[in-house]
């Protein structure tokens, strides 16, 4: 068989250009995925972003400052709001995880829902990601608000609801969530816009 040199660069050219799209599909749909997701939430691009780097920074810094073994914490910010959740074991230890999130940059408030016990297992969590995934399906399913719109935290069988809503909203996201089995109590950590 005889390749011609045109044939050869052909080929090149098309290994190399497909290449440098199968490169750029996961940038254009992860992209595409992050503008849809922020496309139906009421926080800017700006906030969304600023809300991802609070959640990792306070995190790390609670980590830092008090160590791995003293507590088990969960950061979630929305509109440069956070909330604190899990285990500390002394009432001390969850107030210094409180300063050093308010210690982040942007931050407007804290809510720290920090259980004063031992660390919860495996069985707890699960159970928990259980709740959260049926608070959110019934919030798509009841279709009385863009399920977007709150963001849904359960910790040891609590559910906390955060995200910038009306007042209807947030009741009617709250009866959503008490109506899921395992639920012993909802917390509202709403901004409220109207």
């Amino acid at each position: 068989m005889h390749i011609f040199p045109q044939s050869v660069a052909r080929l090149v050219a098309a290994v190399l250009v497909s290449s440098q799209l199968v490169a750029c599909f996961p940038a254009v749909v992860g992209g595409a995925a992050a503008g849809g997701v922020m496309a139906a939430d009421r926080r800017t691009s700006g906030i969304y972003i600023e809300d991802q780097a609070i959640e990792l920074k306070a995190k790390k810094m609670i980590i830092d400052n008090i160590g791995a073994a003293n507590i088990n914490v969960s950061v979630t910010s929305f509109n440069l709001n956070v909330l604190l959740t899990g285990e500390a074991i002394d009432e001390a230890t969850r107030e210094k995880a409180e300063r050093a999130a308010r210690s982040i940059d942007n931050v407007k408030t804290v809510t720290n829902e920090l259980a004063i016990s031992e660390k919860s297992g495996l069985g707890t969590s699960a159970s928990d990601t259980y709740i959260t995934s049926k608070v959110k399906a019934n919030m798509v399913k009841e279709n009385l608000f863009p399920a977007n719109y709150v963001k849904v935290v359960t910790e040891n069988s609590i559910v906390y609801l955060m995200g910038m809503v009306t007042r209807k909203e947030a009741e009617d996201a709250v009866e959503i969530a008490r109506g899921i089995s395992g639920v012993e109590k909802v917390v509202k950590v709403f901004e409220y816009i109207d």
